[in-house]
């Protein structure tokens, strides 16, 4: 069959903060993508506000590096695909591996495969695509590159590769400096036999296979993501798998539900470094995007109008976790930071509020997160978003957020499906790497919420890696509560691992609220009467109300405090008047940690200017008499 030397498709996947993007920067630099007086920052595919702020990948991006062979050949097109390395955003990674022929797995030279290193591989493993290795930040001090590839070797036998996909090549690498080898370097060095990322280039170049393709096949070509622009509407990135797409053709668009319809491609591009620019035609195995079509999907087809064959849709894994998304329903909706002046007024005029907006929001996100799900619920301001895991909604409430939306947010629960007529929920393997003298505190902690260690290994280093089976119900609001177990020293990384049967109740925070009695601003003086009933999460001055949650209590039940208490000023001289206390830094609280605080009867209100925890029912006799009949029908 004939096939495309000219181009190369290839994915790069890899745990968090491996070096993906590094890397890729460094490919764009050296294949001369950009201008000598060209301004560069680091990690530039990460083009996304909250990408740059996490310092994670989000979204799955494509460039495209025009490599010149040292021999002399023709200029080669190689197309990459830079991945999330975080299980959350898995619906990416499979999109990702849609367009590509090959991966190249990344793995920290000192931290090995974790996680989601399985996670990628498996995928790349089960579409039956040929991997290199590349072993990354080889300059690592605490680096022990023999150890990590042998790791790397039972992780491919663990997934039941095949002989030919275990025979793969190596590229050893240190991607801030630009530099890889065939070579194996000493550990905590940077290849010394080599000072570009050239043995990278040629080892892509003579393993990953070259699109072939079949030259009396008809029209097809895949919908893989999309982007919008201001002036041609809505984009889709295609990868064409037979036949040629031109600019003006007119392709027959199969949509997800078998239907078809005729339509004009009004624009074509390819992407070159990190531009598009316009072209003319696209052969077999090159990525582009086409504008034309107003509603298409990811994993629609474009086929030849006389000869229409649809390709599989994308399939992705099972939402696990879900949150009621609803409207902002608390006393302050639509008021701004503080809740009063005119300053608030002037700040809220763009401010989307209503069910319609939210709804509307939703269904955008839909269109292009092809691993997230919107369900109704029986309220029509609220609806039920199930995800892969709880920072992927966590960035999509922030997106919301940053957008002007002000929002209710329902405490983190998890996707039970039933099997065999008993009711399963998720599990997740765990990976916690901590020092020696934190191990009791971190089988402790994972005891309460029943997870099973499968795995412990002590490199000698002073670590010890621990791997646990646990319910995904128990991680909710594990993070906050293991980085201070540790003392912020310990590195917790967790993967969907399938269901299991239901574990039973289970109670991981024991700590009750202090919720606020009535509506007013928070005093020093209140607050200092407080501090010793727990912590404090609002600072003097800030505008709360009645059943908004203002602390944690130090024991398990809740208590109503008066947090806007003033000091009773008279024209007698107190014998305390001189002395001066304190009021203690309150804990501020991010987005994800509001959302772990939660109890089963709290949520969390989320404006642009602020993020509140608050009882679902407000009102405090309201909440005194349901649990009032609640201890009498036990």
């Amino acid at each position: 069959m004939p096939t495309r030397h000219d181009i190369r498709n290839v994915a790069i996947v890899a745990h968090v903060d491996h070096g993906k993007t590094t890397i890729v920067d460094a490919m764009l630099k050296q294949a001369g993508a950009f201008a000598a007086h060209q301004h560069l920052d680091d990690r530039m595919m990460d083009s996304n506000d909250l990408e740059r702020e996490k310092g994670i990948t989000i979204l799955a991006k494509n460039t495209a590096v025009k490599y010149h062979p040292k021999d002399g050949g023709a200029p080669i097109t190689i197309n990459i695909i830079d991945t999330p390395g975080h299980a959350d955003f898995g619906g990416e990674v499979e999109r990702g591996l849609s367009m590509v022929d090959a991966v190249v797995l990344l793995v920290d030279a000192s931290e090995g495969p974790l996680p989601q290193t399985r996670f990628v591989l498996r995928k790349a493993l089960q579409a039956n695509m040929p991997v290199i290795l590349c072993i990354n930040k080889t300059d690592r001090p605490d680096s022990r590159i023999d150890e990590v590839v042998n790791d790397t070797y039972d992780l491919f036998l663990d997934l039941d590769a095949t002989e030919e996909q275990i025979e793969f090549p190596i590229v050893y690498a240190c991607g801030r400096d630009g530099v890889a080898s065939l070579t194996k370097p000493e550990d905590g060095t940077v290849p010394a036999d080599s000072d570009s990322l050239e043995p990278f280039f040629s080892t892509i170049l003579a393993h990953v296979p070259a699109p072939v393709y079949d030259d009396e096949a008809p029209l097809q070509a895949h919908v893989t993501n999309l982007d919008a622009d201001n002036f041609l509407g809505r984009i889709a990135l295609v990868r064409v798998e037979q036949g040629e797409l031109r600019k003006g053709q007119t392709v027959t668009w199969i949509k997800r539900d078998g239907t078809m319809s005729n339509v004009r491609i009004t624009e074509l591009m390819m992407t070159e470094a990190l531009t598009r620019k316009p072209a003319e035609v696209a052969g077999p195995g090159d990525i582009c995007a086409v504008a034309g079509f107003p509603d298409i999907m990811i994993g629609e087809t474009l086929a030849d109008p006389e000869n229409p064959i649809a390709l599989p849709l994308i399939s992705v894994d099972e939402p696990a976790i879900s949150m009621t998304i609803g409207t902002n329903t608390s006393p302050m909706v639509g008021r701004g930071g503080t809740g009063k002046g005119a300053d608030a007024k002037s700040a809220v005029k763009d401010r989307k509020v209503t069910a319609r907006q939210v709804k509307d929001r939703l269904d955008r996100e839909l269109i292009g997160n092809v691993s997230l799900r919107v369900l109704d619920t029986e309220r029509p301001d609220a609806w039920e978003v199930q995800g892969r895991g709880e920072l992927a909604l966590a960035i999509l409430v922030e997106q919301m957020r940053r957008e002007g939306f002000e929002l209710t947010i329902g405490k983190p629960q998890v996707v039970t499906q039933e099997i065999d007529g008993k009711v399963h929920e998720p599990v997740e393997r765990m990976t916690v790497d901590v020092p020696e003298e934190h191990m009791g505190a971190v089988t402790q902690l994972m005891g309460v919420r029943k997870g099973r260690m499968d795995n412990m290994s002590n490199h000698g280093s002073g670590w010890v890696r621990m791997e646990f089976v646990v319910p995904s119900r128990g991680l909710i609001g594990f993070r906050t509560e293991f980085l201070t177990n540790t003392r912020g020293t310990g590195i917790a990384h967790s993967i969907h691992e399938g269901h299991e049967p239901w574990f039973g109740q289970l109670v991981t925070r024991n700590n009750g609220s202090l919720v606020a009695d009535r509506s007013g601003s928070v005093t020093p003086f209140a607050m200092i009467n407080l501090q010793e009933r727990g912590v404090l999460f609002t600072e003097p001055g800030t505008e709360v109300y009645e059943g908004m949650i203002v602390g944690e209590n130090s024991r398990a039940d809740d208590m109503d405090v008066n947090i806007t208490k003033e000091k009773k000023l008279t024209n007698m001289r107190a014998a305390s008047a001189d002395n001066t206390e304190n009021v203690v830094p309150p804990r501020r609280l991010s987005l994800e940690q509001s959302l772990e605080f939660c109890r089963d009867d709290e949520c969390v209100e989320v404006t642009p200017e602020a993020v509140r925890i608050r009882k679902v029912v407000l009102d405090q006799k309201e909440r005194s008499r349901t649990a009032s009949r609640a201890k009498s029908a036990k």
